[in-house]
């Protein structure tokens, strides 16, 4: 998912500079890695230490810790819990400003917080940092039983053990039944797992713009994805974690997020915004860059100051084995056994998640009725931007389906 989401009225004479103000060549040197470590600000993070974790890929981890964050209050019998669910480069910082100890502000402050469509002074609101991930949880950039980052040696993920560690969250902080699971994206992959996994310990469920099954053509792109960064020499197969500043992986990584960005935005979005704008006093018949070229530059350059290469693969590769239905008679087996109600949300301009592959998840689940789609410009980031739509949805969906607490 994208963080940048200006409007698409903005002029286009804006549009041209607005990708890159500071010159490259005038910012600071990029860490080998911008995973959060140990003796950085913790901000508002907690951490659960969940201990020894077997792997679905017949792997091991000896220790697995999750970080986490929380809002509002838990209740006496436990019955008003949500988990928040993030997608790919998402964290446990969903409310909450930028500060030295989160690299971005809350991912989804719209719809999480007081007066919020779910409203922390209702409801009591857990976000992990999801397994593999870069900003607390164990991961590739966690210290290994030798002290070393486990680089290369992390073991191969699933989405069931992604949900198996947060399953074991769950359990520490004393919450047996979520009144509502919800995601986007590949936090929905999470959402769809925990509804089947755990029928019992999810009263409802929100899946936005997801899958119950990653596709042949996502799958394709996120191969690409992938292939950028290992063709990258500085990923050094993943145990670059010692190199020096500004000899990190940041090429690769910074043209697997230009990849990804394409398909969170809709073709429509970056004509009408960009078209064939040449960037700045850059004329593209003498080597230089259209703006569209500019902006894509401007994401990969940030996604490589907050992000982690190897958790990109890693966490990739979890969306790339998601399929709900395996040993389980396939997808629609999966889906049927489901038992929670359920809001199905689609975006209509959506090419990472279609969204014929809401109407998949919608028809299969027995207590989930109809899809409810999102208009947008903007393609797969709708759901973050159009926070208006989205959160009325979700409001509805609580109120009509969730007892009030």
């Amino acid at each position: 998912m994208s963080d940048d989401f200006p409007p698409l009225a903005l002029t286009r004479a804006r549009a041209t500079t607005r990708a890159s103000r500071v010159p490259v060549a005038a910012r600071p040197p990029v860490r080998a890695s911008s995973a959060w470590r140990a003796g950085d600000p913790v901000g508002r993070r907690q951490f659960a230490d969940l201990g020894p974790f077997a792997l679905e890929s017949g792997g091991r981890l000896p220790a697995v810790r999750l970080a986490y964050e929380t809002w509002g209050t838990l209740n006496e019998d436990g019955s008003n819990a949500v988990l928040v669910l993030h997608a790919l480069t998402g964290d446990s910082h969903v409310i909450g400003d930028a500060d030295e100890a989160h690299p971005t502000p809350g991912w989804w402050s719209s719809m999480v917080g007081p007066g919020a469509p779910i409203d922390t002074d209702e409801w009591f609101v857990v976000a992990p940092n999801v397994l593999g991930g870069c900003q607390g949880s164990t991961g590739p950039s966690s210290p290994a039983p030798d002290g070393r980052a486990w680089g290369s040696r992390f073991p191969l993920l699933t989405v069931r053990d992604q949900v198996a560690a947060e399953v074991r969250l769950a359990d520490l902080l004393g919450i047996d039944t979520w009144a509502l699971v919800i995601g986007a994206s590949m936090g929905g992959l999470r959402v769809l797992e925990w509804a089947v996994s755990e029928p019992q310990r999810v009263e409802a469920f929100a899946a936005i713009a997801t899958a119950a099954q990653t596709s042949g053509d996502q799958i394709a792109s996120f191969h690409t994805q992938l292939a950028a960064i290992h063709a990258d020499p500085r990923f050094r197969d993943g145990d670059y974690y010692d190199a020096e500043d500004g000899d990190g992986p940041h090429v690769g990584l910074g043209l697997a997020r230009q990849i990804a960005h394409q398909t969170y935005r809709s073709a429509y979005e970056l004509d009408e915004r960009f078209g064939r704008i040449p960037q700045g006093g850059e004329d593209p018949l003498e080597g230089g860059r259209f703006a569209v070229q500019s902006y894509l530059d401007h994401h990969g350059d940030k996604i490589t100051r907050r992000f982690d290469a190897n958790t990109y693969v890693t966490l990739t590769r979890t969306m790339i084995t998601h399929d709900l239905g395996r040993d389980r008679g396939g997808v629609e087996a999966a889906l049927a056994s489901i038992t929670a109600r359920g809001l199905v949300i689609a975006v209509d301009s959506d090419r990472l998640f279609p969204p014929a592959q809401s109407e998949r998840i919608a028809a299969g689940v027995p207590g989930a009725g109809p899809v409810r789609t999102v208009h947008s410009d903007y393609g797969h980031d709708g759901f973050l931007i159009e926070e208006d739509q989205v959160g009325e949805h979700v409001a509805s969906f609580l109120a009509e389906s969730v007892p009030a607490r």
